[in-house]
């Protein structure tokens, strides 16, 4: 059972990864120069199974999220979380009398100083969530590459697939600028690209580019503990002396306004944070992220099960899980029952 997967972004990389190593023959087609360039390149990157919003289909697949993530570090030594929990208060106030469920925390005052020293002026209350972490998305992405084409996957870069490659109704692979790739099914793994692609097969595939304004960095190591989510910005530390910080509800319209804003972001954490006087600007860039209107859009996309979709946000979230039940379904051929809110419209399970 070979398989095509196009994008070789973190979802794509999982897909392949989980695939090869059950024995699977895997071509991975990516259109940059290397694996993490698109959207993966450009997330936060925040990993949590318990807060934010789960749209759809994702609401089934969160309770794996910390599992499987935990299942990675022990396959692969390269995939380095850094479990440093999260503190927010972005909408504290309104969530202030809705349950925060299991693993979640109300801290004040001392709490809060003690979780985050360095932080000028603290909220009376905010959210602790202590099993929350971050990864370097690239890193990772990598590491699922490299470990994909241990287990015998081909993967070739700057590989841009034009269209699928149909002969009557079924789908044997895809033409790319590398030449053409067959493949008994071909998994769309593309972010905002795989509406193009998938548009002879499905009528309507709602997935958005929404943008986000992300800014690194350079900080006194430990300068911000946790990963910090306020109203004016999120923070956390990458690595040792390297931040990322991203705005919400940015309008760039400029390289300009691009500059200002990242400018603005280094002055707020300056503000916020003691110690953050040396912090200095190491680049800035808005990432464009797939966001499908309802949640997940995973399944299979044909009949005949020749292509099969995996499209979702938050991707660096989500992408273990992802890439091991789907992975499950194409060997198996038994669907998983996590997936199932996940189906494109038109294909049930």
């Amino acid at each position: 059972m070979s398989t095509v997967v196009v994008g070789a972004g973190i979802v794509g990389s999982s897909v392949a990864y989980h695939l090869a190593r059950q024995g699977v023959p895997v071509t991975v087609l990516d259109q940059g120069p290397s694996s993490a360039t698109g959207a993966t390149g450009d997330s936060f990157a925040w990993i949590g199974g318990h807060g934010g919003d789960w749209p759809g289909g994702a609401q089934d697949l969160r309770g794996s999220v910390l599992a499987d993530y935990r299942r990675l570090q022990t396959e692969l030594t390269d995939v380095a979380v850094r479990w440093t929990g999260s503190l927010t208060w972005i909408d504290a106030q309104a969530n202030r009398d809705s349950p925060l469920g299991p693993g979640r925390f109300w801290v004040g005052g001392s709490d809060i100083a003690g979780l985050e020293p360095n932080l000028r002026n603290p909220p009376e209350q905010a959210i602790h969530t202590p099993s929350d972490g971050g990864v370097d998305p690239t890193v990772m992405t990598n590491a699922l590459i490299d470990a994909a084409r241990a287990h015998g996957a081909t993967v070739i870069h700057n590989s841009v697939v034009t269209s699928l490659q149909m002969v009557g109704e079924r789908v044997e692979g895809v033409v790319s600028s590398t030449g053409f790739h067959a493949g008994a099914t071909v998994v769309l793994a593309a972010g905002t690209g795989v509406p193009e692609l998938g548009k002879r097969l499905l009528a309507s595939l709602p997935v958005a580019a929404s943008p986000a304004c992300l800014v690194r960095l350079s900080a006194p190591p430990g300068l911000v503990k946790t990963i910090v989510a306020s109203p004016e910005f999120e923070v956390r530390e990458v690595r040792d002396g390297d931040l990322l910080l991203t705005l919400p509800h940015v309008e760039v319209k400029s390289v300009t306004s691009l500059e200002q804003a990242a400018h603005h972001a280094l002055r707020r954490l300056q503000i916020h944070f003691r110690g953050s006087d040396g912090c200095r600007l190491l680049g800035y860039r808005i990432g464009r992220r797939p966001m499908p209107a309802q949640g997940p859009i995973i399944g299979y996309a044909t009949q005949d099960r020749s292509v099969y979709v995996a499209v979702t946000h938050s991707a660096i979230t989500l992408a273990p899980t992802v890439g091991r039940l789907v992975a499950d379904e194409l060997v198996t051929g038994s669907p998983a029952p996590e997936l199932r809110h996940c189906r494109p419209r038109g294909f049930a399970p």
